[in-house]
């Protein structure tokens, strides 16, 4: 009896081993960068670094809202998994942004990151997530710096980062043609206050418009901080230029409007700002003092989806979008969500567990196109931009019809490749 209880033994040993080498392969990981496993029922998890306070905090509390919403329409769940958000506040400055970066990459389960508001603090922020080896999309940074220059990486480029906000390389040339073909401007002067966003945008009008045949006058700067504008608007008022683009965020930019009219040899000049001025604050701060103020920046998003998304906005919130940037954000969210879908990949046990490689993600993302978005149809390129790139010029006629109608009163608008 020994002998064949031995026999049989081995016999369901045999069977054993048989049938652990007919099932599947455990998962190994191959990818260049390393994989995130999310265990059954476990979260995917999102960053989100935007300002959250301070006189910038409507443009990221907009884009905050955004991604709830996007969130809140897949019923925050994305294959099987519950969606988690992790915001931080950037407050808008270099030092913000790094301080936002790294709480949010000490969780290695994030998988990728909404943001930075501004394009300050994503000069630091995508530095820190790039190491990581993680990916962020912008909703609203602009600089050329962080993407491309005439067809060449930008010196804050970094691998993973892209935006579906537009590049500046865009909006200075075609606020500086407005400026010189629509509004027969031949002097203008600048001034930016030092970060990526201002020095880069003031850096392209000014060249945009010497290439058109004006002159720069005056290419100056202010400090963040500043609240005293008169000196260099007085500097303004003496070099006798027609036209003053300042491309510049509350409330510094709050400043510059108001004191324009205190100073003398400014009664006639014509007042240009960008999408950093786009808020309800700034029109509820400047009021009248700014009628007939242009400013440049992204055209407003349109159609029935928007149109939706807006009204299921007004009835979270209970007010109107702040800025133009919540149409991007929205875009961003599910450009990312799109990206994981096609890149992740279901476990072998079947237990619903996956594994998302990190560089997978960002060449899913790289690898966008022909995307249906909110703000356009966008596609992304190897630096990271991927906007639709559709600009105009609004001019502001009614402080009290809001964002909604200065956004409404558009006087030009620039198409690529019409």
């Amino acid at each position: 009896m020994g002998q064949y209880k031995r026999m049989f033994l081995a016999l369901l040993t045999i069977i054993g081993l048989a049938a652990c080498q007919s099932g599947p392969p455990p998962f190994e990981c191959t990818d260049a960068i390393d994989c995130v496993t999310i265990g059954p029922g476990e979260p995917i998890k999102v960053g989100a670094i935007q300002t959250l306070s301070g006189e910038v905090s409507p443009l990221g509390i907009d884009q905050v809202r955004a991604i709830e919403l996007i969130m809140a329409d897949r019923d925050n769940q994305l294959l099987g998994h519950p969606l988690q958000l992790q915001s931080e506040d950037s407050l808008c400055s270099g030092e913000g942004g790094t301080t936002a970066a790294l709480k949010i990459v000490a969780d290695p389960q994030i998988i990728g990151i909404i943001g930075t508001t501004c394009s300050g603090e994503a000069v630091t922020a995508a530095k820190v997530m790039s190491e990581a080896g993680l990916v962020m999309i912008s909703g609203s940074n602009t600089s050329p710096s962080l993407t491309s220059i005439t067809g060449e990486p930008g010196p804050n480029w970094q691998p993973g980062y892209f935006r579906t906000a537009h590049n500046d390389a865009v909006q200075g040339r075609v606020a500086a043609t407005f400026a010189f073909e629509e509004l027969g401007i031949r002097k203008a002067a600048t001034i930016n206050d030092g970060d990526a966003y201002t020095q880069g945008l003031t850096r392209v009008f000014n060249q945009a418009f010497t290439e058109l045949g004006g002159e720069i006058v005056l290419a100056t700067s202010v400090n963040k901080g500043d609240a005293d504008m008169r000196p260099v608007l007085s500097s303004v008022a003496d070099s006798g230029a027609e036209l003053l683009y300042f491309p510049i965020f509350e409330p510094e930019g709050n400043f510059i409007a108001l004191q324009t009219k205190e100073v003398e040899g400014l009664e006639n000049i014509v007042l240009m700002g960008a999408d950093a001025l786009l808020t309800d604050t700034f029109l509820e701060v400047v009021g009248s003092a700014g009628i007939g103020m242009f400013f440049s920046g992204p055209a407003s998003a349109i159609g029935s989806d928007y149109d939706a998304f807006v009204t299921q906005y007004k009835s979270n919130y209970g007010e109107a979008p702040l800025t133009p940037w919540h149409a991007f954000a929205a875009d961003a969210v599910n450009i990312l969500f799109q990206a994981i879908e096609s890149s992740a990949v279901q476990d072998p046990k079947a237990d619903g567990t996956l594994h998302i490689g990190r560089q997978a993600l960002r060449e899913a993302i790289s690898a966008t196109s022909g995307f249906q978005g909110l703000t356009g149809t966008l596609a992304c390129d190897e630096y990271g931009d991927c906007s639709a790139s559709k600009m105009q010029i609004v001019r502001l006629n009614d402080p009290a019809a809001g964002i909604e109608g200065l956004a409404n009163n558009v006087v030009y608008t620039y198409t690529p490749g019409q």
